[in-house]
């Protein structure tokens, strides 16, 4: 991707003030004899700035020459010497953001086996860059991406870019590419930092790592079979994600009575002290479920129905499933919070099949479920809990 004939803004990324003559003039549509706005391709957005005072809304490459739109219609004409004026500000961040790409694609073919491009973006907050390869995300510790790049970052390595020969850059295993044969030209301009990275690239880029400064690797997902995606930002947005994160880590030492390089320990404890209490809760809950059903079951003359409090769905299946045995052919509680709830047993070899009945609660009251001949549970139920109790019951008889 070397990018239009008229375009210079890859290679000399640092010039951001220009005069060039219009040539042609269509609406909104402004071309130059050359230019220095980049085009938006390869994931990277054009640039922001002026031509002759006039924003520019957006920058395109056709057919060979590049398209920039104002945002309202000129009055220069074609033939005139106009002055484009370019965001340094934006251009400064996303030379530093296409030059991360290529770091943090370096460090992924070192901790990935033989990784594919799948893709790269930025944006205003962040940048993704995401590698084509069956690793799962988990696999992929954020600090240790984080610290790889921001050690080339610090080493101040040199980035250089230049043209090569299209067939020879292909035949050469080290140089990653994100286009397809049919979309490069005899030549491709190669983008090489030192010792590290070597692409196929047409976007602006920084002279050196070191002019990149601080990345902040946010995290790894799989936003997709066969893909990892890392997200990382640099610039202000890097610093204000790791304030951010300070301040957060900050906040909960504070609120857990600790600083924060004791909070690993306090947040053990914490999470602990958590867990024995759910296991009280799930003790009490089952111990009230036990006694509710031993009422049920002690006045049904078939099927123990009826209604239960403070315990939801799953607390109510669990129950039932780790039961050895059950009191009657039938078991079925309605939830009475909210928008109530069915849970239904039946015992191993029984003749009643517990996700019929919550299909056939579902099918009259609304809502949704299902499960196995043994234990169904539905949710959404469109009714009061005394009619659905009452419309088992009459199932039963």
């Amino acid at each position: 991707m070397a990018g239009a004939a008229d375009n210079y803004a890859a290679e000399t990324p640092e010039i951001t003030t220009f005069e060039a003559t219009v040539t042609s003039v269509d609406g909104r549509s402004v071309t130059l004899e050359q230019t220095y706005f980049y085009a938006e391709g390869g994931g990277q957005p054009a640039d922001r700035g002026t031509i002759d005072g006039i924003a520019v809304a957006d920058v395109q490459s056709r057919d060979d020459r590049t398209v920039h739109t104002l945002a309202e219609p000129p009055t220069f004409a074609p033939g005139e010497t106009v002055t484009g004026r370019i965001d340094a500000d934006f251009r400064t961040y996303c030379q530093r953001a296409h030059t991360a790409s290529h770091i943090v694609y370096g460090a992924g073919r070192r901790l990935f086996e033989t990784p594919e491009y799948g893709g790269f973006d930025i944006a205003s907050d962040r940048v993704r860059i995401d590698f084509a390869t069956e690793r799962d995300a988990s696999d992929v510790d954020p600090l240790t991406v984080q610290e790889m790049v921001n050690q080339v970052v610090w080493e101040d390595r040199a980035v250089e870019w230049y043209e090569r020969e299209t067939t020879d850059a292909r035949a050469d295993d080290s140089i990653v590419f994100n286009l397809e044969d049919d979309e490069l030209g005899e030549t491709v301009r190669i983008v090489d930092i030192d010792g590290w990275d070597v692409s196929a690239c047409g976007g602006t880029h920084v002279y050196s790592t070191g002019e990149i400064g601080y990345i902040n690797v946010l995290g790894a997902s799989n936003p997709g079979a066969g893909l990892v995606r890392i997200e990382y930002a640099v610039g202000p947005a890097a610093i204000e994600a790791q304030l951010d994160a300070s301040r957060a880590a900050r906040t909960a030492a504070e609120r857990l009575d600790t600083d924060v390089a004791g909070l690993p320990g306090r947040v053990a404890d914490v999470t602990a002290e958590v867990e024995t209490q759910r296991e009280r809760a799930t003790t009490l809950a089952n111990w009230g479920l036990e006694a509710r059903l031993d009422a049920l079951a002690a006045n049904a003359e078939d099927w123990a129905v009826g209604t239960v409090t403070t315990v939801d769905a799953n607390t109510v299946s669990e129950f039932l499933r780790d039961r050895d045995s059950l009191p009657a052919p039938v078991v079925a509680f309605v939830g009475a919070q909210n928008r109530p709830f069915l849970v239904v047993g039946t015992p191993p070899g029984n003749e009643h099949d517990a996700n019929g009945i919550v299909q056939t609660v579902t099918d009259e009251f609304g809502g949704g479920g299902g499960g196995q001949p043994a234990l169904a549970q539905g949710g959404g139920i469109d009714a009061e809990p005394t009619a659905v109790v009452e419309y088992l019951r009459d199932l039963a008889s």
